[in-house]
């Protein structure tokens, strides 16, 4: 038997252990990616704003820090009008809303120098509710949801709104003053944004009305259809009748336009400062690469895939 040369065995055992620790490094790499823990980026990114827009925003930041875990991002949910104040004076990068930013928050954004894109992410169909013990309320009329909720409403009671209804106190649940779902509420039912009767309990955290709606069986609230969807055991839907018969909010009603007029479209604002960094226009770009899933999963509806790709075609 011939001996190895020693130098050649010190180099053939040098070459095992390189294709060792290489193929290693490679399978690690690759399970890494596999499972979603090879993130790239980090930082933290700020979102603040809309509560029912909260639930498609929470579940994209849950699907992104799959992949990148590193990046901090909290989502809070001071309402519409709450999140702008802290997006047109740089507090947050990401402000969710129920509805387009107004004149006077545009404004105030211009003089603090914060530039933004607005940015659809879906549609939503604003629901009225009442607790699952009613059993008279079948629909209302637009004109009955005004008599009742207008400022100089005089309507105490259920009989109030129509003769054949139990002479039973009803209490009022809406979303707080700061919320996009009040302002547009008011605004299609009343005819004024922030127009509406004072006694009523209102909370920016769709969740509290939940409760108190589930919990009163004299209850008549309204908020998004996606915290319906969510309780829907508590809870009991009003279809509305805008003149041509009483229309549910549906994913299908609600796309078509057929539930009035208390359908509307739905938006996360982008400070354009704040997408020169990786890590929120990477989580942008994600947003919208997954919304068309997302949306549907969170209970709303989601825009057509080209409107998508238009929305998203404004980060380039």
């Amino acid at each position: 038997m011939k001996k190895i040369n020693s130098k050649k065995s010190i180099l053939l055992a040098l070459l095992l252990t390189s294709t060792f620790v290489f193929t290693g490094c490679g399978q690690q790499q690759s399970a890494q990616q596999e499972s979603g823990t090879a993130g790239k980026l980090s930082g933290e990114i700020r979102i603040d704003g809309s509560s029912t827009v909260f639930p498609i925003t929470e579940a994209v930041v849950e699907e992104f820090n799959k992949s990148e875990p590193d990046v901090k991002i909290p989502v809070g949910i001071s309402g519409t009008g709450g999140g702008f104040k802290k997006f047109v004076t740089k507090e947050t990068d990401i402000s969710n809303a129920s509805r387009p930013i107004k004149d006077e928050e545009a404004k105030k954004a211009k003089d603090a120098g914060v530039d933004y894109i607005e940015l659809k992410v879906a549609y939503d169909g604003l629901s009225v509710l009442v607790n699952p013990e009613n059993t008279w309320v079948d629909s209302l009329t637009v004109e009955e949801l005004k008599k009742i909720w207008n400022p100089d409403s005089e309507v105490k009671t259920w009989k109030d709104v129509r003769d054949e209804w139990p002479e039973e106190e009803i209490k009022l649940y809406a979303p707080g003053t700061d919320s996009g779902t009040f302002d547009y509420f008011t605004e299609e039912i009343n005819g004024e944004s922030g127009a509406i009767r004072p006694d009523f309990t209102g909370s920016e955290d769709d969740n509290v009305l939940v409760q108190g709606i589930a919990g009163d069986k004299n209850a008549l609230g309204f908020f998004g259809f996606a915290y319906y969807e969510e309780n829907q055991d508590k809870l009991k839907l009003v279809p509305i009748d805008n003149g041509n018969g009483a229309v549910t909010p549906s994913f299908e009603t609600i796309k078509s336009g057929e539930y009035a007029p208390l359908s509307r479209p739905i938006f996360i604002y982008v400070n354009k400062e704040a997408l020169t960094r990786a890590e929120v226009k990477e989580f942008v770009k994600f947003y919208f690469e997954k919304a068309k899933d997302i949306v549907p999963e969170v209970g709303y509806v989601s825009l057509p895939e080209e409107e998508y790709k238009t929305e998203s075609g404004q980060l380039e």
